[in-house]
C-alpha cells in the first residue's frame, strides 16, 4: 500500500502527517495505536485548531481567502513577486508599492470573553474597521488569543484593539506572534 509522509506540519508542532488512501485509513490507524500503546493519543480538529492559532499559522477559509492577500495577512515572505505572470500578480505589486491597507494581527484580549470569528473590530466610535478571523482560549497560555485584519497604522504591536462581543465592546493588545514559542526541543 502507497502512502505519503510529509512534515508540512500546520500546528508549530515537531510531528508529521501520514497520507494513505481511504480504505488502507482505518487498518493504519489501528496498526499505528498498537505498535505506539501509551505514547499515541488522538486529537481532533479543534486542537489542532488550537494549536496552529497559538503559531499563528493561516488556515484558509478563516485568516485568508479570496478577499485578503498574503501581504495583508503577513505572508510576504512566500510570495515571490519577481516570478513570471501569476493571477493577482499585478494587484500584489501595486499592493506593495502603494501599501497595504490593512493588516494581520496577534491580539490578548484583556477580559474573560474571547474573541470568536466573525466578530467585528470596532474603533473609539464604534464604527466597524477590521474583524476577528480566528480566536480561542489557549490552553498554552491560559490567555483568551485571536487573529484580527486592523487597519495599517493600527496594527503595532501595542496597540489596543477594541472588539465587538455580545453587544459589547472588549479589549484586547497587539502582540508579536507566536503566541507561544515554538519547542526548539532543547
Amino acid at each position: 500500500q502507497e502512502a505519503i509522509l510529509a512534515r508540512t506540519g500546520d500546528t508549530g508542532e515537531e510531528g508529521s502527517e501520514l497520507y494513505v488512501s481511504p480504505d488502507a485509513g482505518p487498518r493504519v490507524w489501528d496498526a499505528l495505536f498498537e505498535c505506539a500503546g501509551d505514547d499515541l493519543r488522538p486529537i481532533g480538529l479543534g486542537a489542532r485548531d488550537t494549536l496552529r492559532l497559538e503559531m499563528k499559522y493561516a488556515l484558509y477559509g478563516n485568516d485568508i481567502d479570496e478577499t485578503t492577500t498574503p501581504l495583508e495577512a503577513g505572508l510576504g515572505w512566500i510570495t515571490k513577486l519577481k516570478k513570471e505572470a501569476f493571477i493577482g500578480l499585478q494587484a500584489l505589486r501595486e499592493q506593495r508599492e502603494n501599501g497595504v491597507p490593512r493588516r494581520l494581527v496577534a491580539v490578548v484580549m484583556d477580559g474573560r470573553a474571547p474573541a470568536r470569528h466573525g466578530y467585528e473590530v470596532v474603533d473609539e466610535a464604534g464604527e466597524v474597521v477590521g474583524r476577528i478571523t480566528s480566536g480561542t482560549r489557549s490552553p498554552s497560555t491560559g490567555k483568551n488569543i485571536a487573529l484580527a485584519y486592523v487597519p495599517t497604522g493600527e496594527h503595532r504591536i501595542g496597540c489596543t484593539v477594541r472588539v465587538r462581543i455580545r453587544h459589547r465592546v472588549e479589549t484586547g493588545i497587539i502582540v508579536k506572534p507566536p503566541f507561544v514559542q515554538p519547542d526548539t526541543g532543547e
